[in-house]
């Protein structure tokens, strides 16, 4: 039968290069190194290694074993480090990246969530609509809305949501309801930007895609200060179906130009490698996939 511990040893040579130095690496006698590798070359039947005085040289079939029994060897050995990490208390510092609007109302309470769940956790939460580089700026991982470009960052598709045009009863009591996208060039819009004049909005509706430049007397880059703007009366808003449904079926909020909304984009959360993430990442991005989800349409 196969040992095992013979098959380690025989790599750790090759890769070593001799049987000194993988004696050294092993942190066992060299006497013990050979035998081992002597005692699998008897049991696959076929030499390995041409050993001589001054030089040691894997054979083709050696080759051929090295290639497999490594490759295995690796398999085994990631997956003992997941197995590790998989039981390990998620602990350190997580630093992440998101958009401002979308960071402020929907990933809040998921990062509050998080360090209270995980009490050895710090998070670092960068609100930005700048698309920073995760690797230069050494950011763990980023979420993104909208459409997402073709890059190397391992992405994860959390859901997909529209913006729904919204005001409260009360503005469209004093101000009209607007019967055509053309009619909010004579509304005051809340604009989530940072003026509050040139805004252009994108709509889908029965026509295809129409561009309508808006203007207000508010404007702010944070969500949950445009959605209690729309709700005082301050005018008509683009909310994210999961903020604006709730408040309509409450009563606070009414949708206006029903037949429009904006062209649907994703959530996605990115990070660099999907290899070797540690506890702390993975940990995250479940409770946000958890907390996050539930609050989209789900492609």
């Amino acid at each position: 039968m196969f040992d095992l511990n013979d098959i380690v040893v025989f790599v750790r040579v090759v890769e070593a290069g001799s049987f000194t130095a993988a004696a050294r690496l092993l942190a066992m006698p060299k006497t013990t190194v050979s035998r081992r590798v002597a005692a699998l070359e008897r049991e696959v039947g076929v030499r390995l290694l041409q050993r001589t005085t001054r030089s040691l040289n894997v054979t083709d079939a050696g080759r051929l074993y090295y290639e497999q029994s490594s490759q295995a060897l690796r398999t085994i050995e990631d997956a003992n480090l997941r197995l590790a990490e998989a039981r390990a208390e998620p602990s350190g510092t997580i630093r992440i990246s998101a958009p401002v609007g979308f960071g402020g109302y929907f990933l809040t309470q998921a990062v509050v969530d998080f360090l209270a769940m995980y009490p050895k956790t710090k998070v670092e939460l960068r609100l930005t609509d700048d698309k920073l580089n995760l690797v230069e700026d050494g950011i763990d991982l980023a979420f993104r809305t909208g459409f997402l470009q073709d890059s190397t960052l391992i992405a994860r598709k959390l859901g997909s949501a529209q913006r729904l045009l919204c005001s409260s009863p009360d503005y469209l009591a004093r101000h009209g309801v607007p019967k055509a996208p053309v009619d909010l060039t004579h509304h005051h819009c809340v604009i989530a930007g940072p003026s509050t004049s040139g805004a252009h909005w994108l709509l889908d509706g029965p026509h295809g895609q129409e561009t309508v430049t808006v203007a207000g007397r508010f404007a702010a880059n944070e969500m949950q200060a445009v959605v209690a703007a729309a709700v005082a009366g301050f005018g008509i808003a683009q909310l994210p179906n999961a903020i604006a449904e709730p408040l309509i079926d409450e009563g606070r909020l009414q949708r206006v130009l029903k037949d429009y909304a904006t062209p649907a984009g994703g959530l996605h959360v990115l990070y660099p490698s999907s290899r070797h993430l540690s506890p702390l990442v993975k940990a995250f991005i479940e409770l946000a996939v958890e907390r996050i989800s539930n609050r989209v349409i789900t492609a």
